[in-house]
């Protein structure tokens, strides 16, 4: 045998337990760093911690690429991340922790597909700060929205495909005790917002509530092709117009006492 032999096996056995190292140890900023460049700065993990597959980090909602505007996330957030299949294709499992919001941990699944991607999202029930939502940048830094938003799903599936993003299940925001710095009445009410999976798998259609309060949201739409298409009103109940005032006229065209709410 080739004496060589020895020192270049040595050499292949050194360069595959690099390789292990370097994905078993993988530093939690390469994550961060990864998911900075993929939201376009909107979603920020500030003084990531530990590895990829099990780390910590601050976390910092930003308008983009310029914005002055951000939020941060209580207490941060916690993550495992593992390798995983799903129907036999390679996907990666991903557990969420926040101590301020998930009374129990987020499970998620990232599936790589031709073209495009899928990330399901399991059956879980949360609780946000709403002032998050003003690190987003316009409008909500102009309206700094007040209160809880409380999330509920029992399982969906975001897919995108050759540019296209769909939604399969159903999920339910509910915004709590609102209140915006625009309006001295406090708080302004509750809301319930339903986003639901058409058969067709193209369309998701959104209803808009109100649970109770003195400003008065309604409305409707659809999400197709990533397109977002809404129309609803802002009202204000008899007695609380004149507090309600500038409030209503940033939200909408007004019509009388409404406020018309469009987009898409």
């Amino acid at each position: 045998m080739n004496g060589n032999w020895p020192v270049r096996l040595a050499w292949i056995g050194g360069l595959i337990g690099l390789c292990v190292a370097l994905i078993a140890f993988a530093p939690a900023r390469w994550l961060a760093s990864g998911v900075t460049s993929a939201t376009n700065g909107q979603l920020q993990l500030l003084n990531a911690r530990g590895t990829v597959w099990n780390g910590q980090a601050d976390v910092v909602f930003t308008g983009g690429e310029g914005s002055r505007t951000q939020t941060a996330l209580p207490q941060g957030m916690l993550w495992q991340l593992a390798p995983t299949l799903v129907s036999g294709r390679p996907a990666a499992a991903l557990r969420l922790e926040a101590p301020c919001c998930t009374p129990a941990p987020m499970d998620l699944t990232f599936v790589p597909r031709l073209g495009g991607a899928e990330l399901r999202i399991a059956k879980s029930t949360s609780l946000w700060p709403a002032e998050l939502l003003a690190g987003l940048g316009t409008p909500w830094n102009t309206l700094r929205v007040e209160g809880q938003l409380a999330l509920q799903t029992e399982g969906m599936t975001l897919r995108w495909d050759q540019g296209r993003t769909s939604l399969q299940g159903e999920a339910t925001v509910e915004a709590l005790e609102v209140a915006s710095r625009l309006s001295t009445l406090r708080p302004l009410g509750s809301y319930r917002m339903t986003m639901r999976a058409e058969a067709d798998g193209n369309t998701t259609t959104l209803d808009l509530h109100t649970l109770g309060g003195a400003l008065k949201l309604e409305g409707a739409g659809s999400w197709v092709g990533g397109r977002l298409r809404f129309q609803g009103t802002a009202e204000a109940e008899a007695g609380a117009e004149t507090a309600l005032g500038n409030l209503l006229n940033i939200m909408g065209r007004r019509q009388g006492s409404r406020s018309l709410l469009s987009f898409g």
